[in-house]
């Protein structure tokens, strides 16, 4: 007892006191760091699904209250049942959908649809707008489309640098008439809003197809690439860079052709300067 008394009464009392200070202002900071880390993992977990409800919610609620005012007033079920019933007004904005779908499949639909973008055409401003929606909207829900179901890989702005682009087609036209290579169409969307974006129209053998889906491309695009799809090739694939060995085979090419240039412009020369001493 004397020995252990004595041992703490060796230690001076304000060193013992700011041991304790540090003790507790590392327990601090534990209970702080512990309390951040669960707010962001609570955050983690629930914004996504909040958005995605929210998000859902708003787009039924916009359904709703539009079809709603195309439907009289004994007819609406809120006079029916003493709640309100979301995604009523969705389910018959489908409903009807599917309705014109089958009208229009027969011959008097087809007919009534004619005349009606006959009518349509006939108006100066409205047939542009009329035209390129519906260029768009064939191009994009039509099956045998390929708009839109390829991720590519692009140098851009210059060589070196990368960008995430989407196939939308094949060039035709006079575009790719007056173009030497076969062309495609990428759109180049820009983070986080991937809806804007440019038109580039670019060599086949510059594009690199890309394994990731639609979906993963455009995760990728909105995050700003902090969501980051897997790469889904065999190992012994994913050890071989592509972009360094076609960069090495074109500059191989690029070598061969200037050498074979030079030996075709020192041979004309040669035939030149032959012909000019027969000449002489």
């Amino acid at each position: 007892m004397s020995d252990s008394s004595d041992g703490e009464a060796a230690v001076p009392p304000p060193r013992r006191e700011s041991r304790i200070r540090r003790r507790i202002r590392a327990i601090r900071n534990l209970f702080r760091a512990r309390l951040r880390a669960y707010f962001f993992t609570g955050v983690l977990i629930t914004a996504p699904a909040a958005i995605t409800i929210w998000l859902a919610w708003e787009v039924i609620g916009f359904f709703d209250n539009q079809v709603r005012g195309l439907i009289p007033p004994h007819y609406d079920i809120a006079d029916w049942v003493p709640f309100r019933v979301p995604g009523f007004g969705l389910l018959l904005f489908i409903l009807a959908m599917m309705l014109i779908g089958a009208f229009t499949a027969n011959l008097a639909g087809r007919y009534i649809v004619s005349l009606g973008e006959r009518i349509l055409a006939a108006m100066p401003v409205v047939r542009s707008v009329y035209g390129a929606m519906k260029q768009i909207f064939e191009t994009v829900l039509a099956q045998k489309s390929d708009a839109f179901r390829q991720v590519v890989l692009i140098e851009y702005p210059r060589r070196g640098m990368w960008a995430l682009g989407f196939v939308s087609g094949v060039t035709e036209g006079e575009i790719q008439n007056l173009t030497e290579d076969e062309v495609l169409n990428v759109f180049l969307p820009t983070t986080p809003n991937p809806t804007s974006g440019y038109l580039l129209f670019v060599p086949r053998r510059d594009v690199i197809v890309l394994g990731m889906t639609v979906e993963e491309g455009i995760k990728m695009v909105v995050s700003g690439g902090i969501v980051t799809p897997p790469d889904r090739r065999p190992k012994e694939v994913q050890a071989i860079p592509l972009t360094g060995s076609r960069d090495t085979l074109e500059r191989s090419l690029g070598d061969e052709q200037a050498a074979r240039h030079r030996r075709e412009r020192t041979e004309r020369m040669l035939e030149d300067d032959r012909a000019d001493s027969e000449v002489r």
